[in-house]
């Protein structure tokens, strides 16, 4: 894809794009003069839909209008809120509707799947992540092992990038699999790797892990509304995702998460159960024994958190009109130009992690200032001094993510001059 220089072609782009109007849709922060920030941070919180306050309201007011009986009765009834969105859900992550629940937080759904399908033997008890991988997911899974009687520095095996090197490459996760294969219990990795925005290729690993016995599953919390997916053709095991980045559902939305058609009626697999997971047709005779609703529903604790998933479904009823397809074809165009006019003003001064086939990234680029120094904290605090969100991660990168639904080629523009004028490199023009 070829891109121009100068601020008319990135406006003549904004013009053509027939996603444009969808920036409307959202709020935008704004600096003190009361223009738009350049906020390239949807990976970390995405910005509030406007119709999402009227959601919430509606339930505020059903709840002071009905009181309990807004559970039956209520404008949308809280009894069955989170199936309202399931489907769009499915959707959105490729899955059916039965393989879907939208319930509690990214990794409290984490714990509950590993315990039901990180199933460890003397003979097969390892866990296979990427390294660097999000604390909170190392968190999770070191304490599985833990729980389980295994010490994580036997059983932890890491997926880590080449001396010298950012990204994982491909035939040195492979070949980790196949070597380590029959004692692997399950293989649990990114769609996206959160520092340096690489997409694994993951129906492959779903096949070659399958091929030696694991069980596969994803975190898509920087996948889901990022990429297209296709989980239930793929035929991972699980996955789970947050839906406050990509998916702009609130600071602590409520989280979702996939579990294979094929595990449906598997009522024999350890589960930690609770009564919303109870068959719906006798939950309210409140009888000892658990009996699981089929599908992923059946993996659920506790009765839906509405005020947590009415933004939720403000959101998804945008990705429902504007469609994943249409939103990836515009984030490739976004990503790309970021990624030239960096390499064509910048290219001495910066450096990108990021994989530069637009079929292993997502929105996201993640930059590193060369040279030695503190150079990258100080370009991260000159950039929020000039009005633009992005963000920070240790040790050394700079988060930069041009978000298709509220994005614009203008902001991309912007963000390069502002990296230009700091790096004092020559410019557009």
């Amino acid at each position: 894809m070829k891109h121009e220089t100068g601020l008319s072609y990135a406006r003549q782009k904004d013009t053509a794009d027939p996603l444009a109007h969808y920036r409307d849709e959202f709020h935008l922060p704004l600096n003190e003069d009361g223009t738009p920030l350049v906020y390239f941070c949807g990976h970390s919180l995405g910005l509030q839909p406007k119709s999402a306050a009227g959601i919430v309201e509606q339930e505020m007011e059903d709840w002071r209008r009905l009181g309990v009986y807004g559970h039956f009765s209520g404008t949308r009834p809280w009894l069955s809120y989170h199936e309202q969105l399931t489907e769009m859900t499915a959707s959105l992550v490729g899955a059916e509707p039965a393989e879907i629940v939208s319930m509690n937080t990214l990794t409290v759904n984490l714990h509950l799947l590993m315990v039901s399908f990180y199933r460890p033997t003397r003979e097969r008890h390892k866990i296979l992540i990427e390294s660097p991988t999000f604390p909170s997911d190392r968190y999770a899974v070191e304490s599985q092992l833990k729980w389980h009687g295994f010490d994580p520095g036997e059983s932890l095996l890491l997926a880590e990038p080449r001396d010298g090197e950012a990204l994982i490459r491909s035939e040195d996760l492979e070949a980790l699999i196949d070597r380590h294969g029959d004692s692997i219990a399950l293989i649990l990795l990114p769609g996206v790797q959160y520092y340096t925005g690489q997409v694994f290729d993951m129906p492959r690993i779903v096949q070659l892990g399958h091929k030696k016995g694991c069980v596969v599953g994803f975190d898509l919390a920087h996948g889901a509304g990022n990429l297209e997916l296709a989980l239930h053709d793929w035929d991972a095991d699980f996955a789970v995702w947050c839906s406050y980045k990509y998916l702009n559902g609130g600071p602590g939305a409520v989280a979702a998460c996939f579990v294979n058609a094929r595990y449906a009626r598997s009522f024999d697999i350890p589960r930690f159960a609770g009564w919303w997971g109870h068959d719906k047709n006798t939950r309210f005779q409140m009888g000892p024994e658990f009996h699981a609703i089929p599908g992923a529903e059946g993996w659920q604790l506790s009765n839906p958190a509405v005020l947590s998933m009415a933004p939720v479904l403000a959101s998804l009823e945008i990705f429902e009109s504007a469609t994943m397809e249409a939103l990836v074809q515009k984030s490739r165009e976004l990503t790309g130009y970021l990624e030239f006019l960096v390499g064509e003003y910048l290219d001495e001064q910066i450096e990108i992690l990021t994989p530069d086939n637009p079929a292993r990234r997502g929105c996201q680029l993640s930059l590193r200032v060369k040279g030695k120094g503190n150079k990258g904290q100080e370009l991260f605090s000159a950039l929020e001094n000039n009005g633009v969100v992005c963000d920070w991660r240790e040790p050394d990168v700079i988060r930069a993510v041009p978000v298709p639904l509220y994005n614009r080629f203008e902001d991309v523009f912007q963000f390069v001059e502002i990296l230009r004028q700091e790096l004092v490199a020559p410019g557009p023009q």
